[in-house]
């Protein structure tokens, strides 16, 4: 395999709020590699673009990625003078205003003024769109005032972007794996239709867009599957070839590790049916897929399939859902877990919103517990299981309670902040260490648009 017909793709981030130190071990070994390359950030989950759009509400110049700046300034000099491009979701719900920071930033740092460019044509918000909304939702159209419509849109409009020689290419909701295969389609020229090709580098971004955790991060189970160095773990990186098979490594010196395991957990990541995961560009199939370690933190993925893509695309629809208040107060020593539940007794019985109130008592059950308190001690239950979980509350020592409830009203949600507030001295005993908040909280419906419907395209910001 000669260098000509190796793509490198390095992911330094891969959701909002990452870290921001990956980006320059990738970015120097992409330089020593001396191989055409692409720099990757992925920083946009669902509710991440809702969230952009309520900032942008509040500022017309915000919406984008908070930590643009401590993501780019270490690399973006060094990006631009060894011809290495940046494609990102960071636009969030302002990919224009992404773009002319990024104009600034490279100012500020002295280097020469890169070609940036936009892809528009995921945004469903507008009017225009309103009645194809309406019809692909039905009944469960919000009624409530919609935040966010975004289509999930593919790799074309990037790839056409890099071919008339953008430097960076700034997206909002595309498929996380297209920041992948954009470049990869632009560099090797593939077809549209090359379904294989398409497939095999869609799961190349596939196994890079969650940044560290294919290098170890979400594998990493102390005595059970051990990972070295997990404070420094290096982030993916994936050599590209012009078949589309792909192989997974991370910067030298970087913790972590990649073998097989490694890259098959996050190769089924979010993976609904093996033989049909859907994407905007391709519907990729891996139940022939093969992962060979081909060295040490080295993991090749062969053998993935692709089939003609799907005749919609995938919208989500955020809308305003009221308000969310949680409370949390600690309790330790003997009979803590006892305390803790008469304490979330007596805050129920006071609201009288009983079987609205989540109750987690953190240290006991929280992970496991439920919205409708199913989980909770009660008379009624079987003898046996009742006596279990109340010895286990008496034998807690150790326990956070945590009290949640939403409402339409924000006046109305405060009223659990402030009745948790009260148990410091109206009891049970030993109450301490009050935290709340109240959040506006938005919900989220999903359908299916034509494709046809959603127009793409690229532009310049100068």
């Amino acid at each position: 395999m000669t260098q000509a017909n190796v793509l490198r793709i390095g992911c330094a981030a891969g959701f909002s709020g990452d870290r921001t130190d990956a980006a320059l071990p990738i970015v120097e070994d992409l330089i020593a590699a001396g191989r055409p390359s692409v720099l990757m950030f992925e920083t946009l989950a669902e509710r991440t673009l809702a969230l952009a759009q309520l900032a942008r509400r509040d500022d017309p110049d915000a919406g984008f990625e908070p930590l643009l700046d401590e993501l780019l300034r270490p690399v973006l000099a060094l990006c631009l003078q060894h011809g290495i491009r940046i494609v990102s979701n960071f636009g969030a719900a302002n990919p224009r205003g992404a773009a002319r920071r990024i104009l600034t930033l490279a100012a500020e740092l002295g280097t020469r003024t890169p070609r940036v460019a936009v892809v528009e044509g995921d945004d469903l918000l507008g009017d225009v769109h309103r009645p194809m909304l309406e019809r692909a939702l039905g009944q469960r159209l919000p009624q409530a005032p919609i935040v966010s419509a975004n289509a999930y849109i593919g790799a074309e409009p990037i790839a056409e972007a890099l071919r008339a020689g953008a430097d960076i290419v700034v997206c909002g909701r595309v498929a996380d794996p297209s920041l992948v295969l954009g470049p990869a389609i632009a560099h090797f020229g593939w077809s549209m239709q090359d379904w294989d090709r398409l497939a095999r580098a869609t799961m190349a971004g596939h196994l890079l867009e969650c940044g560290s955790q294919v290098t170890g991060g979400y594998f990493a189970d102390p005595g059970f599957k051990d990972v070295p160095d997990l404070a420094h773990v290096g982030y993916p990186i994936a050599d590209i070839d012009a078949d589309g098979h792909c192989t997974i490594s991370k910067p030298a010196g970087t913790g972590g590790r990649i073998d097989a395991r490694t890259v098959k957990e996050q190769l089924l990541y979010e993976l609904h049916d093996p033989a049909a995961y859907l994407t905007p560009d391709v519907v990729a199939d891996i139940t022939q897929a093969r992962v060979l370690e081909v060295a040490v933190d080295r993991a090749r993925l062969e053998g993935v399939l692709g089939h003609e893509r799907p005749p919609t695309l995938k919208v989500n629809v955020c809308f305003e859902a009221g308000w969310f208040a949680e409370a949390e107060i600690s309790y330790a020593g003997p009979r803590a877990g006892l305390r803790a539940l008469l304490a979330a007794d007596v805050v129920r019985e006071r609201l009288g919103q009983q079987e609205k109130i989540r109750v987690d008592l953190i240290g006991v059950n929280s992970v496991l517990g439920d919205d409708g308190n199913e989980w909770l001690p009660s008379a009624g239950k079987d003898r046996d299981k009742h006596e279990r979980q109340m010895q286990a509350l008496h034998d807690a020592r150790d326990v956070r309670l945590r009290l949640s409830w939403q409402r339409q009203d924000r006046g109305d949600a405060l009223r659990l902040t402030r009745e948790v507030n009260a148990l410091y001295c109206c009891g049970p005993a030993g109450g301490g260490g009050v935290r709340s908040a109240v959040r506006a909280r938005l919900g989220t419906v999903s359908c299916l648009v034509p494709r046809d419907a959603v127009r793409t395209r690229f532009d310049w910001v100068a």
